[in-house]
């Protein structure tokens, strides 16, 4: 049991540096922030590890690739906002793609979108204004669950999940 716990917090530190470095590295600045694609293996990272490990990734890819690009106002909010994506996800089937995760994509876009909205008019102390980080929060959130689908449906047709942790899943 010792050796299970071990690589699967060796996994979510792998995923949570992987979260960090697509959110923190390949992103477009936008008026209120940027937008990345690092969603998209938040949802990888809880269809493969089980829950309180998935939560993590989310919580500490999203944290530091804000406290570490200048955005560190937005780190409350995101670790809030990212863990609850981890929370929509499934590691108890065999495959990633399935229809369950398929269709968590859609209340994923909305806690993300509505999220950031609500947290933008923590900040800003304005309804109105918080709208224009609308626009980004979709594009964001239609990347992410693009680049769920495509890796994940690479993960599947190799495998991938069955390799690296079926032991642990069940």
């Amino acid at each position: 049991m010792k050796n299970n716990k071990a690589k699967l917090i060796c996994m979510t530190g792998i995923f949570s540096a992987l979260v960090f470095v697509v959110t923190a590295y390949l992103h477009i600045p936008t008026n209120n922030g940027y937008v990345h694609c690092g969603d998209g293996f938040i949802f990888i990272a809880s269809c493969v590890l089980p829950m309180p490990y998935s939560i993590s990734v989310g919580v500490l890819g999203a944290m530091f690739a804000d406290l570490l690009t200048g955005y560190a106002i937005w780190a409350p909010g995101s670790m809030i906002i990212k863990g609850l994506l981890a929370l929509l996800f499934t590691c108890k089937a065999n495959k990633i793609l399935t229809k369950r995760n398929l269709v968590m994509l859609l209340p994923a876009t909305l806690i993300s979108v509505v999220g950031y909205y609500l947290y933008e008019v923590l900040i800003t102390e304005s309804f109105t204004a918080s709208l224009s980080g609308i626009p980004s929060s979709l594009i964001q959130a239609l990347a992410s669950s693009i680049v769920f689908v495509v890796i994940g449906a690479v993960m599947d047709k190799y495998d991938v999940k069955k390799k690296m942790l079926d032991d642990y899943i069940r």
